[in-house]
Parts: C-alpha cells; structure tokens; sequence
C-alpha cells in the first residue's frame, strides 16, 4: 500500500457549519487523511432544490483557516461558474490563507449533453443565468482554463487570446504560496476529455463505485495511459484519483471497495460522507474503513 494516500470529503448539503468545523478539525488531527473536500454545486442535486447548501469556495475558505495540516480542495470545481482569471486569484488567495495547502479541483461542468437523469444540471444553470453548452466547447474552455491559471500563478504580466477567453494585462498577486502552484486535480471521464487530463493534470480524479465499476475505470486509466503517451508525456506523472461513497452501515463494502480500487492502480481515495455526520467520523473512517485494508 506504499504511496496510498485518503481524503475525506463532506458534501455541504443539509448541514451546518459548525458540524462542518468539527469534522474538519477531526480530520486534521487524523494522520492517515491527507486532505479534505467540498462539492462545488450551487444547487443541490438531490432532494428539493431548496435544501439548504453552503457556496463551496467561501466555505473551503473559512474551512482552511480553521485547520493547519490537512491539504484541500473541491471535487471539483465548474468551469462553468466562475472566470478562470478569477479563479486563479481565488486560488492563490486560498493557498495564502492555507498556508500552501490548496489543490485545484476543477472539471468542464456541466453541459447540455447531459440526458434523462441529469435535470438537476438544467435546473442548476437556469436557477444561477448560467449557459449550458456542447460538450466540445466545455472541453476546450476548460484547456483554455488551465493554460490561464497556471500562467496567472507564475507570471508577472501577460495577455491571452483565446478561442473562448481573452485577457489584456492578466496579473494575479500574490502568487500563490505553492511553487510553481497549487497541485491541478481534474475531474473526467470521457475519452476526448481524458487528452486534456494528460496535458494539463497533476491528479485526475473519475467517480469510483457505485457510479462507475471498477472494469470501466480500468479502462479509463489505460486510455489516460495512451493520452499521456501520445504528447510524450510519462503517465505515471499522473495520480489517478477516486472517489467512493462510504455508507455508515455498510463498512464491510467500502473495505472491499477501497482494496479492488488500490488494486487497480488508483493511489489517492477519497471517502465521501454525507450529513448528519457522526462525533468521531473521521477517526471512524481511518479506522473502520482505511486501516483494515492497509494493514
């Protein structure tokens, strides 16, 4: 299990911020967690839209000055929500206040390929004035995106002209405490998608079960592995990253869950939790869920 790492994440739906606090203030204590995480939804995707959520980067914000070790970030961002200039001042003013501890969790967002079971996505972008659009323009946006951060995080002064944003004298000061930056995590798991993972991505990150099986993400890994190798880019520079969904009452499943994922290459799990949260839940998770399957 060398090079294993864990994370917890708690979806901010339906919850207070002092629970909130308290898990995360657990967590930090926890060694075996290495970082923790949001959603970045403007709407809830399950139950009624008017269910009380918390805007995830005000929240990982105040969340990162009320710990001091723990890494964080959201899985993941839109691209969709938010200027990618602007999110790269957000960022590297986040990884101030966190004392270097961000990682940009980012993905396309949603767009209006999404089909019958995705009308939380219709009801998200209506409910917010933001557009949907063709899964290749997301994409592409989303390279763009990448470029402009990273640049924004390491230069001085620049303009840029894309086919999806334009800047004139893009400056973001102060940089970012992380040198060169923070760490990119990218959410996908389309085949075209996963060309922008290898070019861009330090992490990547696909949905684990139930979401997907674990023969699908086997397949995705390999089809990264021939991205990266089409670009010259080595593959193992990529940690592959999952996330399961840990069920209090089914810790035998998520124990075989988290083995088959280890099994299959992936080296950075994230157990995803969901309110009400138990006193103690993230002592339960590293001992309960993680210890049994790295001993």
């Amino acid at each position: 299990m060398d090079g294993v790492s864990f994370g917890i994440k708690t979806t901010q739906v339906n919850t207070g911020y002092d629970d909130l606090v308290r898990v995360w203030r657990e967590a930090d204590e926890v060694p075996v967690l290495a970082d923790a995480w949001l959603w970045d939804h403007l709407v809830p995707i399950f139950g009624p839209p008017t269910t009380p959520a918390f805007e995830g980067w005000t929240l990982l914000t105040a969340l990162a000055a009320q710990t001091s070790r723990i890494r964080l970030g959201h899985l993941v961002t839109s691209n969709r929500f938010r200027a990618p200039s602007v999110l790269a001042k957000m960022a590297a003013t986040l990884d101030v206040i966190s004392g270097g501890r961000l990682i940009l969790g980012l993905g396309v967002g949603a767009t209006d390929a999404h089909g019958e079971g995705q009308e939380f996505a219709v009801r998200e972008h209506a409910a917010y004035g933001l557009p949907l659009v063709p899964p290749a323009e997301g994409r592409a946006a989303l390279a763009e995106a990448c470029t402009i951060i990273r640049r924004l995080w390491t230069e001085d002064l620049f303009d840029f002209d894309g086919d999806h944003y334009t800047l004139r004298g893009a400056v973001c000061e102060p940089k970012p405490v992380q040198r060169p930056g923070p760490p990119v995590l990218l959410g996908a798991w389309g085949p075209r998608s996963l060309r922008v993972v290898a070019e861009h991505a330090d992490v990547w990150n696909v949905p684990g079960p139930p979401h997907f099986d674990l023969g699908l993400l086997r397949e995705r890994s390999a089809l990264l592995d021939e991205r990266c190798k089409e670009i010259g880019r080595d593959p193992a520079e990529i940690v592959r990253s999952t996330q399961v969904i840990v069920e209090y009452d089914q810790v035998a499943q998520a124990q075989a869950v988290v083995g088959e994922l280890i099994e299959a290459g992936f080296g950075h799990i994230v157990l995803s939790v969901r309110p009400p949260f138990p006193d103690g839940v993230a002592h339960w998770l590293a001992d309960e869920i993680i210890a049994p399957v790295i001993r």
